[in-house]
């Protein structure tokens, strides 16, 4: 049945003028006989072939598995190496490039974490994050963080998402735990004598920086970025990118790995879900200053915390 469909979408997209037995032959590089049976339902494509006349044709599998309990994603590629990172970042702009130009476009993020966009720079922060993903996806590059070697390609291949993300209406739910793992890594690495004193401090400074910043932006006239706090969700790193036109959902299976969907229902009732609680978060952007200063507050001690244990811990040194 998903066979015979298929071919339908593919005639529907080539035009009654043009021989389907031939664009099979031409697109999958098979002789005309091939190419006539599986036209004619003699013979099934394969997943290979059903994948090549997809991506040359436009067309999203999804649509084949509507009323099927399958979703058809995408994922990201591992990662072992400088280059891979960097052809992450590329990987995941492609995916978004087709939004960048859309005014109505908006960013949904869930943020177990720091959001991944914020750690996209040159900043030291940004460069302690790469650290930390390559050391763990990495075990055999094990080196401090001053031999860290930063990319420039890397940079480069970050800058478009950096700019992405800055120029996009954004809807971030935290919590009070979104900080803890950054400064946690810090501690860890410091501990394993991979950071000195020094360049730990600076990273929490760094992240410090980063909360005044987010604090700063969050207010009632910005409509470009909206930073809910939730007491009870448990958040997951999870991103819904969406227009008035399509949407694409983002799930981490790893560290930096994502499945990638366009599935029309799931996109949707990921949507459903983020709207559900929004509205059950508070919006920082409208909340009173105590509500406001309450949050932002509690990331500031955790800081404090961290950077009083890295001050206590060296003056025993």
């Amino acid at each position: 049945m998903e066979h015979e469909k298929f071919l339908q979408i593919i005639r529907k997209k080539i035009g009654p003028s043009i021989s389907l037995i031939e664009q099979l032959s031409q697109v999958l590089d098979i002789s005309y006989d091939a190419a006539h049976r599986r036209a004619s339902n003699k013979s099934k494509l394969s997943l290979e072939e059903t994948a090549i006349l997809a991506r040359h044709y436009g067309i999203s599998l999804d649509n084949l598995f509507q009323k099927e309990k399958y979703v058809l994603v995408n994922k990201t590629k591992e990662i072992n190496s400088f280059e891979d990172l960097s052809n992450y970042l590329s990987q995941s702009f492609n995916h978004l490039s087709t939004y960048k130009n859309d005014s109505t476009t908006e960013i949904y993020y869930s943020a177990k974490d720091i959001p991944l966009f914020y750690t996209l720079g040159s900043d030291v922060l940004s460069q302690f994050k790469r650290f930390v993903w390559m050391q763990i996806l990495n075990p055999n590059l094990l080196m401090p963080f001053k031999d860290f070697q930063f990319k420039a390609q890397l940079l480069e291949s970050s800058q478009n998402l950096l700019q992405f993300y800055d120029n996009t209406t954004k809807h971030e739910i935290w919590n009070d735990t979104t900080i803890n793992s950054t400064l946690q890594q810090i501690l860890y690495f410091y501990d394993s004598n991979l950071l000195s004193t020094e360049e730990a401090l600076a990273i929490c400074e760094q992240v410090e920086k980063l909360i005044i910043t987010l604090e700063s932006q969050c207010n009632m006239q910005n409509d470009r970025f909206k930073i809910y706090h939730h007491d009870l969700l448990i958040l997951n790193n999870n991103v819904l990118v969406c227009n008035q036109k399509k949407k694409t959902l983002f799930v981490p299976y790893t560290m930096l790995g994502y499945f990638i969907t366009n599935d029309e229902e799931t996109c949707n009732h990921s949507h459903n879900f983020f709207q559900h609680q929004l509205k059950n978060s508070k919006l920082l952007n409208t909340a009173g200053t105590r509500d406001k200063k309450l949050f932002f507050n509690k990331m500031y001690k955790k800081i404090k915390y961290y950077k009083d244990k890295l001050n206590d811990d060296n003056q025993f040194m």
